[in-house]
């Protein structure tokens, strides 16, 4: 076992249906089952959510961001207060990001062998994340699956970024391991870089599992690439990691890449996409995307989606009602839309599962990706239509005050 590995923490591979897998794993909070999405609580909570809201869409474990938790209220102050779990009041398991993708999204930030330098968003006062604190920080925080501090690289890069990325990861994951003071409950899992670099990805992997980690993440897919050069990543890239334990496709996605995505391998999946759109009023839907501010909603009886079975649906929440609400601009069209969206997306890969389990995962595949992609097709074209449409109705209205 690594110096890194959690005694409390294993993986076990239960089917697989082409390349896609099946499996759960164990943590000191629960089993999660995989293929598993897991909703975004940056801040502590997963936005416009209960806790108990989120358990009652399927989701088996959150993630929560050290970057933002360590800026505020501070990870001293979660842990005097019981750790993560005790301060959210999840039950669940609960994995951190390293806050790596979050500095190195900020203006200004200087990087070196040691670490990351930056201002703090909040005060101004200058800063530096390093593997080391990444890891106290997440030590105190006390989530059950913490990440490596990487070095994410941004889209696009030249080689000689992307190797220099490489380099550091690499060498910030040495780094990680002889930092991590709590193996005995937590799981710290490695992250691949290379960005689009079939060979610079290969190298990275080599070099990380060498090190024995509990779990292996693929990061740097989720920066501005487009679905295509996603794929393309996640699909030589998977196969060369371990197949005993999981895998994790950080920050994707939208449903289509998600899907994609499991279909070369890939167990694990974050993305604030869910709630993010809920707030700006947009709903997933086994029909495709629809956008519950139109006016085709306003006295529209139905459920968001005839087929879901979560709360707002079978609670007899009609898309009129969320219109108005939208309109309103009431807290509660963010928080039943955004149990809808969360759900829709457990429902996904829970289906994905029980595909893979069922030995069937192209079919259904193929069938989910033909109805869904079909639908979204039709309603992108109804939205340009209708949006055209309004634009020459308010074009000749403002002709005929003139």
């Amino acid at each position: 076992m690594s110096d890194a590995a959690s005694p409390h923490f294993t993986y076990t591979l239960q089917s697989e249906s082409g390349a896609a897998r099946a499996g759960q794993f164990t943590t000191p909070h629960g089993v999660v089952h995989t293929p598993t999405f897991m909703p975004v609580g940056t801040a502590g909570a997963v936005k416009a959510m209960t806790p108990l809201q989120v358990k009652e869409t399927g989701a088996e474990i959150i993630l929560g961001n050290t970057y933002h938790l360590a800026l505020r209220p501070g990870e001293a102050t979660v842990k005097k207060l019981g750790g993560l779990h005790e301060f959210t009041r999840w039950s669940g398991p609960i994995l951190t990001d390293s806050g790596g993708f979050q500095v190195f999204s900020l203006p200004k930030t200087e990087i070196s062998d040691h670490g990351v330098r930056f201002a703090n968003e909040l005060s101004g006062e200058s800063m530096e994340l390093t593997p080391e604190r990444s890891i106290q920080i997440q030590n105190d925080l006390g989530a059950d699956i913490i990440m490596a501090f990487d070095e994410c690289t941004p889209f696009p890069a030249t080689e000689k970024q992307a190797a220099s990325g490489v380099r550091r990861t690499t060498n910030w994951m040495e780094r990680c391991i002889k930092a991590h003071a709590r193996t005995d409950d937590q799981a710290l899992f490695a992250i691949v870089q290379g960005s689009t670099f079939q060979h610079l990805r290969e190298q990275s992997a080599q070099e990380l599992i060498a090190m024995d980690l509990p779990g292996y993440a693929i990061g740097g897919v989720s920066v501005g690439e487009g679905h295509e050069l996603l794929c393309e990543i996640t699909s030589y890239t998977a196969p060369l990691l371990p197949k005993d334990k999981p895998r994790y496709l950080m920050g994707v996605g939208m449903p289509e890449d998600i899907v994609a995505a499991i279909g070369y391998g890939i167990d694990m999946f974050d993305c604030v996409i869910p709630t993010r759109f809920a707030r700006s009023a947009t709903a997933f839907t086994s029909q495709g995307k629809i956008r519950l501010t139109h006016r085709r909603y306003r006295r529209d009886a139905y459920p968001i989606d005839t087929s879901c079975d979560c709360s707002t649906c079978a609670g007899g929440f009609s898309r009129a009602y969320l219109n108005h609400l939208f309109a309103a601009n009431e807290v509660l069209s963010a928080i039943l839309l955004s149990v809808h969206n969360v759900r829709f997306y457990e429902r996904l890969v829970q289906d994905a599962r029980q595909a893979i389990l069922d030995k069937n995962f192209e079919g259904w595949r193929s069938a989910f990706l033909e109805n869904y992609g079909k639908a979204e097709a039709e309603n992108s074209a109804k939205a340009a239509s209708s949006g055209a449409g309004g634009s020459r109705k308010k074009k000749h209205r403002k002709g005929a005050a003139k």
